[in-house]
């Protein structure tokens, strides 16, 4: 039984993409990736990048386009969102807790490459659902204010507070940027702790990596 998730999306060969388990060993990562000092904002930088420097930057997307690049982020309910060029040609992954998503971080990594946005897909890994992640009024109203059509993502529960679906509202900036061809979503890191990290769940956690590269 493999210890990754293989994204559900018709990528290019020459692309590969996965999400961790818990218990996905380490070695089994693909050789020379990176990681970014993720700070739940909305900057995009390049793999090559990060590569060339001694501190991980703090961005929170990245993107790569040469033969052996590798993008990845690190998630414990956060959306793990990868994308690909539908001719292989460029690749990215991004962080987008809600502070991120909010902030635009899908639309950045979007405008960030160089493929129009209707010749990208995007996949959507493990993170919390909708039943399991609580919020206040104030988390509602960052994203209504922008769009009012975020409301849909929102429900309304016994303690006057709403439950969130992340995975809605990242299909619907994703949707206001040109990307329509959107997949994933399924899994829910709360409730799954024999596969899924979870901070919300269990503070002191590791962390899953969602990784696309180019062969």
């Amino acid at each position: 039984m493999s210890t990754f998730i293989i994204p559900d999306w018709p990528a290019p060969e020459k692309v590969v993409a996965a999400t961790t388990t818990r218990a996905t060993p380490d070695p089994e990562l693909p050789p020379g990736i990176t990681f970014l000092n993720q700070v739940h904002g909305a900057t995009v930088v390049p793999v090559a990048a990060v590569r060339a420097s001694d501190q991980a930057p703090e961005a929170d997307a990245m993107i790569g386009g040469k033969a052996g690049d590798v993008c990845a982020v690190r998630t414990a309910d956060c959306l793990p969102v990868l994308f690909c060029a539908r001719d292989g040609r460029e690749i990215a992954a991004a962080h987008a807790g809600w502070r991120g998503l909010a902030a635009g971080v899908l639309e950045n990594t979007v405008t960030a490459m160089a493929t129009r946005p209707d010749q990208l897909m995007a996949w959507i890994g493990p993170a919390i659902s909708k039943p399991h992640f609580e919020v206040g009024e104030e988390v509602r109203e960052a994203f209504v204010a922008r769009d009012p059509a975020a409301r849909t993502a929102f429900s309304v529960n016994p303690r006057g507070r709403w439950q969130a679906d992340l995975v809605e509202l990242a299909r619907q900036r994703l949707a206001r940027a040109g990307v329509t061809e959107t997949y994933g979503g399924a899994w829910c890191t709360f409730g799954d702790p024999g596969r899924f990290y979870s901070y919300r769940r269990d503070s002191a956690c590791g962390r899953l990596v969602s990784f696309i590269l180019l062969k």
